[in-house]
């Protein structure tokens, strides 16, 4: 008996990513398997980026974009937009090939990147919400109250949070030195999961939990204010009638956009803690799905916009055509029915 699985591992040896004591074991995937995740995963990242770039742009050149929620989509469009560019070409061959190449200090650059851009789009969306609940709630205060110089704080603090705290984290000794019962030493070399130890699993959950329980939270009460006022709408005047509408629709498409966030992250925040306490028994191929689950949420804002925003649409179709040219298109109002 043991002679015939001696045979079968001869013939089926285990492929390692390096050829080397303690190297990781390789998935190896038939051509045309691996062409096929590597066009998808192209595709996505294609999307990723040319839809939140043209995000950034249209902000950018219009000039009625220019309001503080309109700045934070595009500050969220840049995190995603980065995460397409920097992030998922690596992720990429690290998913197809289940092994890491790149070294060790491109696997910390690649995680610290992966986490700033995703712990910047949840805290850019809990920032809108809080704008949204501004608008919908206290409209008499709202242009006072929430102003541009308001909305470069909250994008400050969307970028600067995250990047403190994910190099406090990844960059110092001080994990390693007073969480040592918490942290597992890498499985094998050829691996780069830096931050999915036990003490990561338990920390990362309350930064995603917390931020989306605050939207959550918003957005009820969004969405009974806004069906008040849709009620009381025929008491308004038709100007102010108008302009509560289109909150209400800012505000329902940027709820869409909350809820496909919660939808894509949620099942990869939840298995990182419960994997940590079970001992990491995740197969390999079931945690890239759900990080490629989670990734898939940055190409989906902009297509959310497509669908729900007028304004995108008369946008996309003045880039897409000569008149883009004209020193006039600039200054157009895309609100114009």
């Amino acid at each position: 008996m043991s002679t015939v699985l001696n045979q079968g591992a001869e013939e089926h040896p285990t492929v390692l990513c390096y050829q080397m004591n303690g190297s990781c074991p390789r998935t190896v995937h038939p051509l045309h398997i691996q062409l096929a995740i590597y066009l998808a995963c192209a595709v996505g990242m294609l999307t990723t980026v040319l839809g939140n770039l043209f995000v950034v742009f249209a902000v950018s050149y219009f000039k009625v974009l220019h309001t503080p929620t309109n700045f934070l989509l595009l500050s969220l469009a840049l995190a995603d937009m980065f995460l397409g560019l920097l992030v998922l070409p690596l992720s990429t061959v690290r998913s197809v090939e289940s092994c890491w190449y790149f070294g060790d200090f491109l696997c910390c650059l690649h995680t610290y990147l992966d986490t700033l851009f995703c712990l910047t789009s949840i805290f850019h969306l809990c920032f809108i919400s809080i704008d949204r609940h501004c608008a919908i709630c206290e409209p008499l205060i709202y242009a006072s109250k929430f102003t541009v110089r308001v909305a470069f704080r909250y994008i400050l603090a969307g970028w600067g949070i995250p990047a403190a705290y994910t190099a406090f984290f990844l960059y110092t000794d001080v994990v390693e030195n007073g969480l040592r019962q918490w942290l597992e030493e890498m499985p094998c070399v050829g691996s780069c999961q830096l931050l999915f130890n036990k003490f990561w699993g338990w920390l990362n959950f309350p930064m995603f939990f917390f931020p989306c329980l605050i939207m959550i939270s918003l957005y009820v009460k969004i969405f009974v204010v806004a069906t008040r006022q849709a009620q009381q709408s025929n008491t308004l005047s038709k100007n102010l009638a108008g302009a509560a509408k289109r909150e209400r629709k800012a505000a329902k498409t940027l709820g869409i956009a909350v809820g496909i966030y919660l939808l894509c992250w949620l099942p990869f925040t939840v298995d990182t803690l419960v994997d940590s306490l079970l001992n990491f028994i995740t197969p390999p191929l079931v945690f890239d799905i759900f990080i490629w689950f989670a990734y898939f949420n940055s190409a989906c804002n902009p297509i959310i916009y497509v669908f729900s925003y007028r304004w995108f649409r008369k946008a996309l179709k003045l880039c897409l055509s000569q008149e883009i040219f004209s020193s006039r298109t600039r200054t157009i109002d895309l609100y114009q029915e």
